[in-house]
Formats: structure tokens, C-alpha cells, sequence
């Protein structure tokens, strides 16, 4: 598996958010990603879990995500340099 690591930026303007892509497993931003954002948070695209199939309990206005390990570590590995 390749991990793509560019410079992408999209804004959410409907809430505001601006998101630096910081990690993914393919170049079109179709697939799991994490995401750098402006109010110093991370957002997760993947997979969608069910809560019934993991066996836990989610709260309204969360959602389970699943990416691979990989991509998290790559991510990980930005973070830390830009630390």
C-alpha cells in the first residue's frame, strides 16, 4: 500500500473549517485521509462502522471510522514534523 503524503487543501466553508491533507492511501482524496485542520484538530475520512457492529455505544453527532494503520502512521509521522 502507497501512502500519499500532498499538500491538498479543501475548505468546508458550511462549517468554517479549513483541512490539509496529512496522510491517504491514494491521490484523489476518494479514500481514507486524515486531515490537519485550522482550529488545531484532526479530521478522520474512512470507513463508516456502525456502532451495533463494534459493539459500542455512539453518540448522536459522532460517528465510527475505520482507516488503515498505515495511514495513521503517516500521518503521525507529519504531525511530528511539523511539531
Amino acid at each position: 500500500m502507497t501512502i500519499h503524503e500532498d499538500a491538498t487543501t479543501v475548505e468546508a466553508t458550511s462549517i468554517g473549517l479549513r483541512l490539509h491533507a496529512l496522510a491517504s492511501n491514494c491521490s484523489s482524496g476518494s479514500c481514507p485521509t486524515v486531515y490537519s485542520t485550522d482550529r488545531a484538530t484532526i479530521v478522520v475520512q474512512g470507513y463508516a462502522v456502525s456502532g451495533e457492529n463494534a459493539g459500542v455505544e455512539v453518540p448522536d453527532g459522532e460517528r465510527l471510522v475505520e482507516i488503515p494503520v498505515e495511514v495513521l502512521l503517516a500521518a503521525a509521522d507529519q504531525i511530528r514534523k511539523q511539531a
